[in-house]
């Protein structure tokens, strides 16, 4: 996603001076709440958001409070659970954050120590679950390499109003293992894979063979087995299945068209 030039020189800049203080801050050891002011001002600075009116600190869910709450006119767009810059970030913290979450409908979460961010997508599902989307260290990164800041501008207030990072996990969830081994198992590539197959053989082949064949010959095992294998061979079957009966039904709407423009036979006397 193309990063506007007033967005990227923001990016840039707040980078820079935020580096020494996270740097700082980190040798300093400085506790939780600390280190949640320095985050509320890099989501003011290098995010974009108005700290004022769009960053929520100690937003209470349920009797419960979450660190920290950004929203967009009025609409939470993603909670912060912050974690003193001296700890590490365990998938494990995130795990109230996310429960908070989807009890408010709210898709994305992320854990931060300030320096590291970690971003998850929250899955509705039964039971609730998150997947990681985006993990960057604000530390090692180049205030002046445009992949580094591309990164960065997937957490800004920019970004959020055209879907970033929405865009960003449907394109890792195209190119993961296991979606890519779903769709090669798919009955539509294989119908494809045994077409070009029969132009160098005269061998008949069946479609079930193939899948057989990739699955013990080509594709390997961990990514045909688990939840993650499931899900993806779900999507990819529901998505067929959409096309299917999108296909179909454009067929029939020209079948109808087709009649009703035949020409009638004229009576005779």
């Amino acid at each position: 996603m193309p990063i506007p030039s007033r967005v990227a020189e923001r990016l840039s800049l707040g980078l820079k001076r935020f580096q020494p203080i996270l740097t700082a801050a980190k040798s300093r050891d400085v506790n939780e709440s600390d280190t949640s002011m320095i985050v509320t001002d890099v989501l003011a600075e290098i995010f974009g958001y108005d700290k004022y009116s769009e960053v929520t600190r100690e937003l209470c869910i349920r009797g419960t409070y979450c660190d920290l709450a950004t929203r967009i006119d009025g609409k939470f767009q993603m909670l912060i659970e912050v974690k003193a810059i001296g700890l590490e970030t365990k998938d494990a913290h995130i795990k109230q954050a996310v429960d908070y979450a989807a009890n408010q409908g709210i898709e994305w979460v992320a854990l931060t120590n300030g320096n590291l961010w970690k971003v998850f997508r929250v899955i509705f599902a039964k039971p609730i679950d998150a997947e990681l989307v985006l993990d960057i260290d604000l530390l090692s990164l180049n205030p002046k390499n445009s992949s580094d800041l591309e990164s960065v501008y997937l957490l800004t207030r920019e970004s959020m109003l055209k879907s970033g990072l929405y865009a960003y996990h449907d394109h890792l969830q195209a190119t993961n293992k296991f979606y890519l081994a779903a769709v090669l198992l798919s009955d539509a590539v294989l119908e494809t894979v045994r077409r070009e197959l029969r132009r160098l053989s005269d061998a008949k082949l069946d479609v079930e063979d193939l899948r057989e064949a990739l699955k013990q010959e080509v594709i390997k095992r961990e990514v045909l087995e688990g939840e993650k294998a499931a899900s993806a061979t779900k999507k990819v079957t529901k998505s067929a299945g959409k096309l299917l009966r999108a296909r179909k039904g454009k067929e029939d709407e020209e079948d109808t068209t087709s009649d009703s423009e035949s020409p009638s036979t004229p009576c005779e006397d």
